[in-house]
């Protein structure tokens, strides 16, 4: 007997299947190409279809989410989600020998989901405890696993080669994803990405409005925001690993 595989990883499992073609795709890459980019031809198809997803989709139900969800609401949304991710980053600051970000991003999630309503107030920023986002690409990178070449994947944007991998683990370390209730669980994926897609409303549009290469430079700020995170952790950890 055959069961159908589960939907909860189906976005992960489909930017991770666009990573496979990237590297079978490698032969489209030309001599001038950026040495940490060596699949751009595949890339810039990929994000022609996320734009076109993103025009046709996010960002107009993005724009009516703003338009008729209060502030507050809003914002207590973004609490939650943010709450939720406190732990895994407390989990990933674990795997990175960082006690101070450990303990940190866990009083977060316990003071915010005790006193904050399931983490609907941000309790914790206001009694000064600092967040401290860490994926575990990042902590792969803390331990010495190179980036990898840049890819964009479907749906999901720019990432690495570690990256993708790492969102993997990612999906199994968010909370969401244990949800048992199917529609519950479902309902929660669609308004994490529709809040995610309004936070970045401004920012898109400011990208949009300047004259340069679109992909250019999200590739370059992407990278290099991602290198300056693990060069950080470096400096606070304990000195092992470059993750170049």
């Amino acid at each position: 007997m055959t069961t159908n595989p589960s939907p909860r990883f189906a976005p992960v499992r489909l930017a991770l299947a666009g990573s496979a073609m990237v590297v079978l795709a490698g032969c489209a890459s030309g001599p001038d190409a950026d040495p940490r980019d060596p699949f751009e031809p595949w890339n810039r198809g990929v994000q022609r279809f996320n734009d076109a997803t993103d025009e046709a989709v996010l960002k107009p139900v993005a724009n009516a989410y703003v338009k008729v969800t209060p502030s507050p609401v809003r914002t207590g949304v973004s609490n939650f989600f943010g709450n939720l991710g406190d732990l895994w980053s407390s989990v990933n600051a674990g795997l990175q020998l960082r006690p101070r970000e450990t303990a940190e991003n866990l009083m977060r999630f316990s003071v915010n989901t005790v006193l904050g309503f399931g983490g609907l107030l941000d309790i914790a920023t206001e009694a000064g405890i600092p967040r401290t986002r860490i994926d575990f690409g990042q902590t792969m990178g803390r331990w010495g696993v190179p980036s990898g070449p840049y890819v964009v994947l479907p749906l999901l944007g720019p990432s690495s080669a570690r990256d993708s991998v790492g969102l993997m683990v990612d999906a199994e370390g968010d909370l969401v994803r244990h949800v048992d209730h199917v529609p519950t669980r479902n309902s929660l994926y669609t308004l994490r990405v529709v809040d995610t897609r309004a936070q970045l409303l401004r920012a898109g549009s400011l990208l949009e409005g300047a004259a340069l290469d679109k992909y250019s430079f999200t590739r370059d700020f992407y990278l290099n925001r991602r290198q300056s995170q693990i060069d950080d952790m470096i400096d606070k950890g304990i000195g092992m690993g470059d993750g170049n």
